[in-house]
């Protein structure tokens, strides 16, 4: 009986943990704080210094996660499209598990046109409620958050029919609204340094 209560007990608050860290994550129209973080080459980078951006695209992402992996060459293909047009990307990896030299190789590797910052604490994602990898945020230069959630509909680049990242994207870029402003991120859970409170 008593084991039972506190399994039931525990799990009662795992539950009520789980809805606190959803409540506390940026959504589609929320203001986003600046931060710094550094690349994995030591230089600094912060939102702040992209204001003359149209949009500044925030990708929570992964070296050893395969489902971020899958979309590597596809982040590539966004960033040197929607570059030329004024959109920053910075890729983030806030993995406890992860060293700055396995996200480095990691971005060599893919050819990353975009820093790749280390946010060795999580305190970025958990500004954001940032909980997956892949998962992306797509940002005004009043720091408005325009789109939040999945870059497409599927892992499998060839099974995809709904490029979400990329009609949010098109829409900012010609001062229309974001016609899903959010979807459901899918992927890897971020590893944690600490638990959210």
């Amino acid at each position: 009986m008593r084991r039972s209560l506190v399994v039931s007990l525990l799990l009662g608050l795992s539950i009520m943990a789980a809805r606190v860290v959803r409540a506390e994550a940026l959504a589609a129209g929320d203001s986003v704080r600046d931060f710094s973080l550094p690349n994995y080459d030591g230089a600094r980078y912060s939102l702040s210094q992209y204001r003359d951006k149209k949009a500044v695209v925030v990708m929570f992402i992964a070296a050893k996660c395969p489902v971020s992996n899958d979309y590597d060459a596809r982040m590539v293909d966004l960033a040197r499209t929607y570059g030329p047009k004024g959109v920053q990307f910075l890729g983030i990896d806030s993995n406890r598990d992860e060293s700055a030299d396995e996200i480095a190789s990691d971005a060599r590797q893919h050819g990353f046109p975009f820093p790749v910052l280390r946010d060795e604490v999580n305190i970025v994602a958990d500004q954001f409620g940032a909980m997956r990898t892949p998962e992306v945020y797509v940002i005004s230069p009043a720091r408005i958050i325009l789109y939040h959630g999945r870059i497409d509909d599927d892992q499998d680049a060839a099974r995809v029919h709904e490029r979400d990242l990329k009609s949010a994207l098109d829409a900012v870029l010609v001062g229309r609204p974001v016609p899903r402003p959010e979807t459901r991120a899918f992927g890897c859970t971020i590893k944690r340094d600490s638990p959210r409170p």
